[in-house]
This record gives C-alpha cells, sequence and structure tokens, in this order.
C-alpha cells in the first residue's frame, strides 16, 4: 500500500499501534507501517510528509502585541470606565464635564500601559530562554545512512541511534546493542535504563516501561541500535502532551479573587448609582442632566479604577525583585500565588537531588568499607572500552587512585563486554608483578551466580547455600535505601590469547558499590524554611519508591507512607481526597497522575505551586496556581510554567515566596481602603442626598476628590511589609474583606454625618438664603436663586467642607489599615506613601484659597473649622483602630 493511501493516525491508532509494537514480531510492524529493514524511499518519505505533516510538536501559540493589548483591556474595570468616559463626552456642555472624561480616559490609559509594558518585558525575556536546537537524525533512505533535520522523519523511517543522540520519534527497537536510554525528561529517573530489542508482551504497565520502545524526548546515553519510528509529531507521547497544553492559562486563585473583589465593587455602583440617581430625583424634583452626571460621578467614585494599576505595579515591582534573585517571571500574576502558596509539589530529580549520580559506598559483602572494591572498580571503569556510562564515570572521580594505584603500570589484556543476557561484563588486566586478574562488574543477581567464593577480612570463603541468603540480604539492604547497586569480583587467569564468556566463573564476590543521586546540601534547609512560613513540600516523582524514600527521608520529608501510581490510578475521587493531605511523597507518577494530585490538592482548599522542568511535569506545571521550571528544561516545561529559574534550588523559591506574600500585602492594602470606603460611601451618600435640598457634592468635586485620593494610593506598592504579615500563606479570602467592608466601612459614614451635622446646624447650611462672608464671596454668588439650591452660597460651604473632610479621612485612614500594628508608633510607612499623604492633605486644604476653587465651586473654610476637622480625624483613626485590633484579635482579618 503506498504512502499517499495511508491516513494519518488518530491518537487512539497511534497508542493501539505503539502498543501492539512492544508485544509483536518486527516483521508484522514493517508490514503494518508499509516499511523494511532498509527504510523507506526518498519519494515514500516525501508523500507520507505530506500525510503525517512534520515531525514537530505544539508550541504556544506567540500573540500579537495587539492581541496582548485586547486581552489586557478586557478588564471589567477598564471597560466600565471606558463607557462612562465616553457617556461624560456625549452629553459634555461644560468645561468641567471635558474635565471629568479626561481624568477617566487617562485613569484607563495609565493601567492599560503599566500592565501591558511590564508583561511585555516578563515575556520577552522568558524568550529568550527558549534558543531552540536544530536537531539532526541518521536515518535509512533507499538503503543509504543520511543526516536529516528530525522535523522531516516520518512513521516507517528506520533510524540509527547512537551515544548522545535524541530519540527522534516514538520507535520499536529493531536490533540494539548495549543500549541505554536516559528517560529523566519522561519520567523523573536520574539513571539511564536499559532497552534491548526482544518482544516484550507485558500488560498493565506504562508504554514507556517497555523495554523495546523508545520515545520522542529521551536520549542515548550508551550503545547503539536500529529502530523503527511508530508515531511522529503530535502523535507521539510528547507530542500528545505538547498539543494538550498549547493554549491559554486556566484562572488560578488570584485571577479568581481579583474577579470576585472587582465585581462586588461593580455591584456596589449597580445599586449606588440609580439608588441616589433616584433619591435626588424624588425628593428634589430634580432629574435633568446635573441629576444624571451626579450619579454618574457617584459611580465613578465607587470604582476601584486604581485596581489595574495597583497590582501592575506591585507584581512589576515583584518581578524586578525576583529578576535580580535569578527568577525570570512569565506571568506577573503568579508572583502573588506564590505568596498564596501553601502547598510546594516538586519533582525529585535535580531540586532536592544534585541531578548527579555519584559513587556512595564501596563495601566488602558485609558492608564494611573496602579500598580492594574500590581499587578493582577504578580499574574496571578505566580500561573498559567504549562511552562510559554515568556510573564510571563517578567511578572515575576518585581520580587519586589513578597515581595510587599506578594505573600506568597496569596492562590491559582483554575485555569481555556487556550484554544482557549476563548482565555484566569484565576486563582482564596484568599487574606490575606479572599476575593476570580478570575483573568483573554487574547486576549483583547475575554476578552471584558465577561466584563459588566470597572475601571477607582478606579470608577466601565458600558460597555456601546457607551463606548465600545472607549475602542477598546484604544487597537487598542497600537496594531499599534507595542505592543502585552493583557486584564486584575476580580471579587469578592463567596467560592465554584470548578470554572469554566461559571465564567469567568460580569467581570470588569481593563487595558492592552502590550509587545515588543524592540530597543537595541546601535542601533541608530550604524545606524547614518553607515548612516555617506555611509552606508543605510534596514530592511528585515519576522515580521509583525506594530511592525516593532514601532522599525524601535525608531531607526531612515524612516518606513512611508513599502512594504509587497504580495507587493513584485506582482510587477514586473521594479515597484520594482522604489521603491527600496527610501524604507527602509520591512516586511512580504519570504526567495524569501528577496533575490529579494538584488539582485533588486544589478542590481540598490549597493554593499549589509546582516545580519541575521534564516532559513529565507539564500537565502539572500548567494545572498548578503558580508552575515553577528551570532554564535548562524542555521547552514545553518552560511553556507551561509561570515563572523560570535561572538556579534550580529551593532557597530561591523561599525568597520568591516572600515576595509574593509582599505583593499580596500590599494589594490587599488598596483593596482593603477600597472596598471599605465605598461601602461607607453607599451609605453617606444615600443620607445626604436624601436630606439636603441640594447635591452633596457636585460632579466635578466627586471627580477631583477620586483623582486625589487614587494619587495618594499610587506608591502603595513601594510600601513596607511587617515580618508577621509575610509569616503564613496570604490567599484570597473574600470572607475575611467582606468583614472588613461590614466593621470598618461604616466607620467612615459615621463621621461623614458628624461633618453633615455641623455644616448643617452649627454652620448653618441649612439657610439656603445664608449670607457669604467677604465681598468677593458675595459678588460671586450674587446670581444665585433659591429655586436652584446648588448655586448658592450654603451649598458650596457644604460641599467644600465635605470634600475636604472626605479626603482628608480617606488618605489618612490608609496608614491604619496597610498594618495589623499600632500605626506610626509599631509600623511606619514607606517614605514615598508618608510624603504623597501629606502632599495630598495639604492640597486638599490648600484648594478652597487657591485660584481653582471658583472652577471647582469652592469656597474658603471658616477657621472654627479646622479644629473640629482635627477631632474627627483623630477620632476617625482611633476608632478604625480599635475596631481594627478587635477583628485581629477574632483572627477575622
Amino acid at each position: 500500500m503506498s504512502a499517499t493511501k495511508t491516513q494519518p493516525q488518530s491518537a487512539q491508532n497511534a497508542a493501539e499501534l505503539i502498543r501492539d509494537a512492544a508485544a509483536g514480531e518486527i516483521a508484522d510492524l514493517l508490514q503494518r507501517l508499509n516499511s523494511t529493514p532498509t527504510g523507506l524511499s526518498e519519494e515514500e518519505a516525501a508523500e507520507r510528509l505530506e500525510v503525517f505533516g512534520p515531525n514537530e510538536v505544539g508550541q504556544e501559540k506567540k500573540h500579537s502585541w495587539l492581541w496582548r493589548l485586547w486581552i489586557a483591556a478586557l478588564n471589567p474595570l477598564v471597560i466600565l470606565l471606558s463607557i462612562l468616559a465616553i457617556i461624560t463626552f456625549a452629553t459634555a456642555e461644560e468645561t468641567s464635564d471635558y474635565i471629568g472624561g479626561s481624568v477617566m480616559v487617562a485613569m484607563v490609559i495609565l493601567g492599560l500601559a503599566l500592565r501591558f509594558i511590564q508583561e511585555t518585558k516578563a515575556d520577552n525575556a522568558a524568550a529568550k530562554l527558549k534558543a531552540m536546537i536544530k536537531v539532526t537524525a541518521t536515518v535509512l533512505r533507499d538503503g543509504q545512512p543520511k543526516e536529516i533535520p528530525i522535523g522531516q522523519l516520518v512513521p516507517g523511517d528506520v533510524v540509527k541511534l547512537s551515544a548522545g543522540d535524541m530519540i527522534p520519534g516514538d520507535a520499536r527497537l529493531l536490533a540494539a546493542k548495549d543500549l541505554f536510554i536516559i528517560q529523566a525528561t519522561l519520567t523523573g529517573e536520574s539513571l539511564p535504563v536499559e532497552k534491548t530489542d526482544a518482544r516484550d508482551a507485558r500488560t498493565g504497565i506504562q508504554p514507556i516501561e517497555h523495554t523495546n520502545l523508545c520515545f520522542l524526548g529521551t536520549s542515548v546515553e550508551s550503545g547503539s541500535a536500529t529502530a523503527v519510528l511508530v508515531a511522529t509529531g503530535a502523535q507521539t507521547y510528547f507530542g500528545k502532551m505538547a498539543s494538550s497544553l498549547s493554549g491559554q492559562q486556566v484562572d488560578t486563585a488570584f485571577d479568581k479573587g481579583v474577579k470576585k473583589f472587582t465585581w462586588l465593587m461593580i455591584s456596589f455602583m449597580a445599586v449606588m448609582a440609580p439608588m441616589v440617581f433616584f433619591i435626588n430625583g424624588f425628593t428634589k424634583h430634580s432629574w435633568g442632566k446635573d441629576t444624571f452626571l451626579f450619579a454618574l460621578a457617584i459611580a465613578v467614585g465607587l470604582t476601584p479604577e486604581m485596581l489595574p494599576m495597583i497590582i501592575s505595579v506591585c507584581l512589576s515591582k515583584g518581578a524586578l525583585a525576583m529578576s535580580k534573585k535569578k527568577v525570570i517571571v512569565k506571568r506577573l500574576n503568579s508572583i502573588q500565588n506564590f505568596g498564596a502558596m501553601d502547598v510546594l509539589c516538586t519533582d525529585k530529580t535535580g531540586t532536592l537531588t544534585i541531578d548527579h549520580v555519584i559513587l556512595e559506598i564501596h563495601c566488602d559483602v558485609f558492608k564494611k568499607e573496602s579500598a580492594e572494591v574500590l581499587r578493582d572498580a577504578y580499574l574496571i571503569s578505566h580500561f573498559q572500552t567504549g562511552l562510559k556510562n554515568v556510573l564510571d564515570r563517578a567511578v572515575l572521580k576518585y581520580s587519586e587512585l589513578h597515581t595510587e594505584l599506578s594505573v600506568d603500570k597496569y596492562n590491559k589484556i582483554d575485555e569481555i563486554p556487556f550484554d544482557f543476557s549476563r548482565r555484566m561484563m569484565s576486563v582482564v588486566v596484568e599487574g606490575p608483578d606479572g599476575t593476570r586478574q580478570l575483573l568483573t562488574k554487574g547486576a549483583p543477581e547475575s554476578v552471584f551466580k558465577r561466584c563459588t567464593h566470597f572475601e571477607s577480612d582478606g579470608e577466601i570463603l565458600p558460597m555456601e547455600p546457607i551463606l548465600v541468603g545472607n549475602l542477598i540480604e546484604q544487597v537487598n539492604d542497600l537496594s531499599s535505601d534507595g542505592f543502585r547497586v552493583l557486584a564486584i569480583a575476580n580471579k587469578k587467569v592463567g596467560a592465554q590469547t584470548a578470554y572469554s564468556k566461559a571465564d567469567e566463573d568460580s569467581l570470588v564476590l569481593t563487595g558492592y558499590l552502590a550509587f545515588l543521586d543524592p540530597p543537595k546540601d541546601s535542601a533541608k534547609t530550604a524545606i524547614t524554611a518553607l515548612r516555617q512560613y506555611g509552606v508543605t513540600v510534596k514530592v511528585l516523582t515519576g522515580d521509583n519508591d525506594l530511592v525516593t524514600r532514601k532522599v525524601c527521608t535525608e531531607v526531612g520529608i515524612n516518606a513512611e507512607t508513599i502512594i504509587l501510581g497504580n495507587d493513584v490510578e485506582k482510587m477514586s475521587d473521594e479515597q484520594l481526597a482522604e489521603v491527600i493531605d496527610r501524604v507527602d511523597v509520591y512516586a511512580r507518577l504519570s504526567p495524569a497522575h501528577k496533575k490529579r494530585v494538584v488539582q485533588m490538592l486544589q478542590k481540598k482548599g490549597h493554593v499549589v505551586g509546582f516545580m519541575g522542568d521534564g516532559i513529565n511535569d507539564a500537565p502539572a506545571l500548567r494545572a498548578a496556581d503558580v508552575g515553577i521550571s528551570v532554564d535548562n528544561a524542555v521547552d514545553i516545561a518552560k511553556e507551561s510554567a509561570d515563572m523560570i529559574l535561572l538556579e534550580k534550588n529551593l532557597m530561591v523559591l523561599e525568597e520568591g515566596v516572600l515576595e509574593g506574600r509582599k505583593v499580596f500585602v500590599n494589594i490587599n492594602k488598596y483593596i482593603r481602603m477600597g472596598a471599605s470606603s465605598n461601602f461607607g460611601n453607599m451609605f453617606s451618600m444615600i443620607g445626604a442626598s436624601a436630606w439636603f435640598k441640594f447635591l452633596p457634592m457636585t460632579t466635578l468635586q466627586i471627580l477631583c476628590n477620586n483623582l486625589l485620593y487614587d494619587f495618594s494610593q499610587v506608591p502603595i506598592p513601594t510600601d513596607s511589609v511587617a515580618a508577621s504579615q509575610i509569616a503564613r500563606p496570604r490567599p484570597w479570602h473574600m470572607g475575611e474583606i467582606a468583614k472588613f467592608i461590614v466593621f470598618i466601612g461604616p466607620i467612615s459614614s459615621i463621621f461623614d454625618y458628624s461633618t453633615f451635622c455641623v455644616m448643617w446646624f452649627y454652620f448653618k447650611c441649612s439657610n439656603l438664603a445664608l449670607v457669604a462672608p467677604t465681598p468677593e464671596l458675595a459678588t460671586r454668588f450674587a446670581h444665585s436663586s433659591l429655586d436652584n439650591p446648588d448655586s448658592t452660597y450654603a451649598a458650596a460651604l457644604f460641599h467644600t467642607a465635605w470634600f475636604v473632610e472626605s479626603l482628608m479621612t480617606q488618605t489618612l485612614i490608609i496608614h491604619v489599615i496597610r498594618t495589623n500594628l499600632i500605626p506610626f508608633v509599631q509600623s511606619r510607612a514607606s517614605w514615598q506613601l508618608t510624603m504623597t499623604s501629606i502632599a495630598i492633605m495639604l492640597v486638599g486644604a490648600i484648594l478652597p484659597f487657591s485660584p481653582l476653587a471658583g472652577p471647582l465651586g469652592f469656597v474658603p473654610l471658616p477657621l472654627q473649622f479646622w479644629p473640629i476637622l482635627a477631632v474627627t480625624l483623630t477620632c476617625y483613626v482611633g476608632l478604625t483602630q480599635i475596631i481594627k485590633m478587635w477583628l485581629v484579635r477574632k483572627k477575622w482579618i
């Protein structure tokens, strides 16, 4: 059947084909793929490339700057402000109307620009880390080997593999010699795994566990092989994962929290603005433009329009701080999620461990340290031919032995190479004294079969059946501690021209080598620090449970109970939810298992971070509230991550957690202030609208008040944060914000109403015929009419007084709300926030006496007003502090 008639494989067909490839005969597979042992012709390959497409996996779609700007604009607050600005311009008749609309437009532009610029900078920095490497493969075309780009390979191609090659697709081995594959990016296993061309008909295991299959994304550690590609591109194990992950991030806890708060504020506005409009309409019998614009200004005043900007500046400041600590923040929102995180899930290899196998133990058969065993192991690794694997390199790290043993005085006589049937190899060396020795290393169970004696404390003892059990027990003890164990044996041999496998008998077992990817020195300290900050570390790895238990125990993670991937597979959601909080270690997990564990933790109310760098980590990275990868991770892992570490170190994460919490605390200051202030303003506006014959404040005054107050909040991202505020995770709790609104919000209304009473009764603003105290003011209000109460001096005096009181109380109270301690005494704001607060309060006090007073509708305030205002501010701060401390003691905030 020609390639042109071959249809692209569906995901199901590709999965069935790869399973059948492992269990079936090679000839049957080649026939099914329409291929031969000598590969495809160039013509067939070209036809299949048209059908199956290039051998490429999905990459995260890159959007244009216009698209990113559009996404930034799709914010409820931005949309609302834009609509209000359009309405204001459409109905504008006076200069003040145009000024009001311009203020709204400026707010929109400022918030959008900050977010767009900062996120673009972060994305560009992350993109620089993703330099794509062009990789080629050796393929048989028309029976001849040829180097071509991996992207041009198709199913049915026969490829040649050797040490250092990347596996170019999902493949079935046709022939293999001493082949070891590194699968760490897919499974998390730090040690290479052996692969053969023999049939593997096992069932109930993951495809990657088959010994005759190799997968895209893995690489050859040593040996050589010939393989036929079964799947390429999107139909590979790697490709299906990449395709499923391409697209937009899901909303995280931070995103959801901001949206909930935004809609809460919009709900206040949706209720408040129409209510004020109708109250003024019914009580003052005025349904005209002024009443409408006043309600519109109330809507703007209740809108937390600075929230996008405050968030963007806080997050950008955090991103800048993180960049100085070797962290590239791809998505700004992830910084706050970092702070809210109370569970960190991480892989083992390279995070907890040094990602480098070392020789930890060289011992005799009873686990006593043995220099002789190390000597024999060094000689074997030094003299064996071919590429040294990771275990050989670990032995050869003992370079001082080269001189101590006078290796140059040893001669290699012969070598008996490794093969999978024997699972061992030997070299024959001749020492300085002319004595020849056959030195053997290999899998303990294989070496045992060839030994007739063992050495202990210099004595050669027979391998009696009764002792063999004890010897095996020593090996099992090492294996159960997570070590990769090799046995070492030797025997003296006579002079002969060549040696063979038959000479590997009657050996003397001398001891064992135990290898491990050991924990990092900093891992235990970092885990302890994270735990002190309220972050639980859970290990999710594809490696085996023995190695995982050893490493986790050494770094202080509870590994008494380990749940395996097969257990996760069998558990219902209810069963997994029952154990998810008390079990900290999960081993032999597939990518789907890792994702399920992360999602279950989220369902239990946790904010979850995940750190990984392999293909097998990508689904969990995408599902987590904050995904963390490293700069040398596979591309799909980096694309799925929210931030990229330039150094794979948990200590960096500790600093990131604290930075994230600082960001949240500063954002929360604005949210608390805005929420409580707006809630209080609802009561004040409703009462004032029903009580007075004139509008409580003009439209322009409301917008001016709002702009000045917002300006006072701009330095919040620079504010200092107390250690107590970042000691524990800082998740979003709308319940906490609601309590703050209910208890703190009405306090501002109390002092608004006290100001109303002072102005109404003491300063006689109830008298619309109140005479202006100076000739200049008398002239200004000479044409005022009792039929238009808003034009009177009494109304202007009231407007000015409430403007000043409202601006000063809102500006001053941020210093109470910003900390859970006593403001100005136990905790002081940053100098930027302090100076801005002073400046805004001074502006508020000066405006009624400035040249802008007339255009803004202000009049000079009587001297008696200022001491009353001072008392009001003092009482407001005092009462708010008392209520705040009560809420803190109740642990409600």
